[in-house]
């Protein structure tokens, strides 16, 4: 574990990315591989912002060397995320190796952050991707199918959500990227209230 401790803003929602996690663990039969996670995430919430217009985890995007990645799940995937570390293990266990563990065992209908629309969408994701060799072929796969994922050269680079709905072929990129700070300022109201 890398002695970088991110600061997860308060406006991220621990729960929803705990539960979205777990779900991929519930596909994978209990458990999925820290890499996999990371790339079937990134590719849930692409493809949400493609049908939607809006992502499932409305995390940070970032550029590292296995392709893109949700950056504070992935924090809390390496257990380098301190803060409400509470809410992530009630859904998943700390990593063993190179894998992410449910911490109790459940069923989608206790996934009370996600909608029938992100289940739907993870479903899809999983259903395209399960059979893409392994963690590697994965990740190779993001680096050819996702434009807006740079090479960091061993760090990482954040990804606009402009950039990202402009490779979607989206007419208002700037406006949809708006949309996803607008709503993370409205869930930061929320929690205030």
């Amino acid at each position: 574990m890398s002695s970088y401790v991110p600061q997860i803003p308060e406006w991220f929602n621990t729960r929803r990315a705990a539960q979205v996690t777990a779900y991929l663990a519930l596909k994978g039969g209990g458990h999925v591989n820290i890499l996999r996670a990371t790339k079937l995430i990134y590719l849930a919430d692409r493809l949400s912002m493609a049908r939607r217009d809006a992502p499932i985890t409305g995390d940070n995007l970032v550029s590292m060397p296995f392709g893109p990645v949700n950056s504070y799940t992935y924090s809390y995937m390496t257990g380098a995320a301190p803060v409400r570390q509470g809410v992530w293990a009630e859904y998943i266990s700390p990593r063993r190796k190179h894998d992410l563990w449910l911490a109790q065992e459940l069923t989608a209908d206790d996934l009370d952050e996600l909608s029938r629309g992100d289940l739907r969408i993870l479903d899809e994701t999983w259903e395209t991707f399960k059979d893409v060799g392994d963690q590697f072929d994965l990740a190779e796969w993001t680096h050819q199918y996702c434009p807006e994922w740079k090479e960091p050269n061993g760090s990482s680079i954040p990804i606009d959500y402009a950039t990202v709905y402009k490779r979607l072929g989206k007419d208002d990129p700037v406006d949809l990227a708006e949309q996803v700070q607008a709503d993370r300022q409205l869930a930061l109201s929320l929690q205030k209230h």
